[in-house]
C-alpha cells in the first residue's frame, strides 16, 4: 500500500492559514478533534504544522497571550514531508527514525494532501494481520 491508498479516503484536510492566531489554532484543533495540522501559505502551500504541544510548551507554558501570537511564530518548520507514493510499511520506519507521530503529505508541487499518524499505520497493519489470519484458518480448517 501506498500513502495515497489512506490519503485519498480521507474527506477532509486539516490546515490553517499561517496568519492565523494561536487561539485561532487551538479552537480549530479542539473543534476537529485532532491533535495538529498543516499550516499553510496564502498560496495554499505548506510551510509548517501546528500541535497541541506546540500551544503547550511555547505559549501557555511560557504565559504568553495566544491571541495575540500567530501561528507562524511558534509553528514547527522542520517538517518530515512524504508524498503519495511512499510505501506504507517504510512511513512507520520514518517516524521511529525521526521519533514522531504525524508524517505531513504534500505533491512535488507542495499542495498539502493531508497528514498520516502512527495510528493510521497501525490500523492498516492490524487489518493486514487480520485478513491473513482469516486466509490461514480457512486453509486450515476449511469448510466441510
Amino acid at each position: 500500500m501506498r500513502v495515497m491508498d489512506l490519503v485519498q479516503s480521507r474527506q477532509e484536510v486539516y490546515s490553517i492559514r499561517e496568519d492565523a492566531t494561536v487561539h485561532d489554532a487551538a479552537r480549530y484543533l479542539r473543534d476537529h478533534r485532532v491533535r495538529s495540522v498543516g499550516v499553510l501559505d496564502a498560496a495554499g502551500r505548506l510551510t509548517g504544522v501546528i500541535s497541541q504541544s506546540d500551544i503547550s510548551d511555547k505559549v501557555a507554558a511560557e504565559n504568553k497571550c495566544p491571541a495575540w501570537m500567530r501561528i507562524s511564530e511558534i509553528m514547527s518548520r522542520d517538517l518530515l514531508v512524504v508524498g503519495p507514493e511512499f510505501p506504507l510499511d517504510e512511513c512507520l520506519r520514518l517516524m521511529e527514525k525521526h521519533g514522531v507521530f504525524h508524517l505531513l503529505v504534500t505533491e512535488e508541487s507542495g499542495l498539502f494532501l493531508g497528514m498520516i499518524s502512527v495510528a493510521d499505520l497501525l490500523q492498516v497493519i492490524a487489518s493486514d494481520h487480520k485478513a491473513r489470519a482469516d486466509l490461514f484458518e480457512a486453509f486450515a480448517f476449511p469448510q466441510r
